[in-house]
């Protein structure tokens, strides 16, 4: 149906109208008042009407685009993605009281260990003008009585091909809270019966005043001992500590590797 909306019958109808519109304003000035009257009446119901579709479309289109991979890449990047979550609609859209080992999507899992959940998490779409991710994803922390809360973001497999110690692993996130809280990333990378671990926490020193802050950690694998000839997987741990009576808006998460330089 859509597609039918602009179809040929659509630029048929349009280009009708525009003809007779485009008649009457060159005669306006010769018809009679009461002519004039009704005239007036006729074009500013089609205006309104034509504001209406203008104001609604100006609005959508400038939202992020569904799907959008776009965000800055160092230089000489040879993998980059956004996760599935921040960049496509996903079931379910939200859990409350969720429990630990709620997934969202095919590659977002929270893990906690609360008695009791007063957790709420939702997906929610972007609408800011520099806001680059067409979702976040919102969590409201109420009483917590539990030592941890953590998202863990699975890696597509393309994430590990031809994965080597010289490479850099950059993640940047774009979060917004109420209040500062501590968040730690762990970058994991399983090879073979091993795991290699990288932490780093989200540097929060530019939190603007409404509690936005565009933050990046980067992970040098060089400090690893890592086998590149059995790299299996990779994912990213966010682990959020003291989160009780808070909420935190992760507006944007993507990730990308480039090799260091040679020296």
């Amino acid at each position: 149906m859509p597609n039918r909306v602009i179809g040929i019958r659509h630029r048929l109808i349009q280009w009708r109208a525009t003809r007779h519109w485009g008649r009457l304003a060159r005669k306006v000035r010769e018809y009679d008042l009461s002519t004039l009257r009704k005239l007036r009446g006729s074009a500013r119901h089609l205006r309104a009407q034509l504001d209406h579709v203008i104001r609604v479309a100006d609005s959508r289109l400038a939202l992020p685009m569904v799907g959008s991979n776009a965000f800055p890449k160092p230089l000489f990047c040879d993998w980059s993605y956004r996760p599935e979550l921040w960049r496509m609609p996903i079931s379910p859209i939200g859990l409350a009281a969720a429990p630990t080992k709620s997934t969202f999507g095919e590659e977002v899992m929270l893990f906690h260990d609360c008695r009791s959940s007063e957790l709420t998490v939702r997906q929610v779409r972007n609408t800011r003008e520099d806001d680059l991710a067409p979702f976040g994803l919102r969590m409201d922390v109420f009483r917590f009585d539990g030592s941890f809360l953590s998202l863990v973001i699975e890696m597509p497999a393309a994430s590990v091909d031809d994965l080597k110690q010289r490479h850099l692993v950059r993640m940047n996130a774009v979060v917004e809270m109420e209040k500062k809280l501590e968040i730690f990333t762990r970058l994991n990378i399983k090879h073979g019966p091993n795991t290699e671990q990288l932490v780093r926490e989200l540097p929060f020193e530019d939190l603007s005043e409404d509690g936005r802050a565009e933050v990046e950690v980067e992970f040098d694998l060089a400090y690893t001992n890592m086998n590149e000839k059995r790299v299996e997987r990779m994912w990213v741990d966010l682990v959020i500590e003291n989160p009780e009576m808070s909420q935190i808006v992760l507006r944007d998460i993507n990730i990308s590797r480039r090799p260091r330089a040679e020296v």
